[in-house]
């Protein structure tokens, strides 16, 4: 099975790409060509931390690269509604204390927690997969082990903020 990825995480990521590339580089590459004219490279503070920051930049690039190389995007607005928990589902849960909380389940290299995008391949993640309406299910977390029941499964994209 290939890696999956919404359309939304594949585009935040060419654009962090067409950023660093565009944008970022070419502006320190200025910055260090400046500092290399100064003279004595070796004492100079601006073209040591150009340097720095190139290889970074590079290196990032590269990680940027191979997190969508050979993914499969899929767009949210385009996945038929399913009776069952998949890839895109936006999932409404209840732990055994009572608290709800809704998570959508995306690839690996697009997991925020923070946003409330989980991965599938997550402890979370896996144990929801398949699931329906009403299903519960057991979960081991570092904080100990949990049982969740699936209150809503819903398909489609997010709610644009206001």
């Amino acid at each position: 099975m290939s890696r999956m990825m919404t359309r939304q995480g594949y585009e935040a990521i060419q654009a962090e790409i067409a950023f660093l590339w565009s944008e970022e580089r070419p502006r320190i590459v200025k910055q260090v060509t400046a500092a290399a004219e100064l003279g004595d490279r070796s004492e100079n503070a601006a073209y040591i931390y150009g340097k720095k920051r190139l290889r970074e930049i590079d290196s990032r690039l590269r990680y940027l690269r191979r997190k969508i190389e050979g993914v499969k995007v899929v767009d949210l607005a385009e996945i038929p509604p399913s009776d069952r928990v998949q890839f895109g589902a936006k999932v409404t849960v209840e732990d055994d204390e009572g608290r709800t909380r809704t998570w959508r389940l995306v690839g690996r290299d697009e997991s925020d927690p923070k946003r409330g995008w989980i991965s599938v391949e997550s402890p979370v993640g896996r144990a929801l997969m398949g699931l329906q309406e009403g299903d519960a299910v057991e979960v081991k977390l570092p904080r100990g082990t949990t049982v969740l029941e699936v209150l809503e499964i819903a398909y489609g994209p997010d709610e644009p903020s206001t």
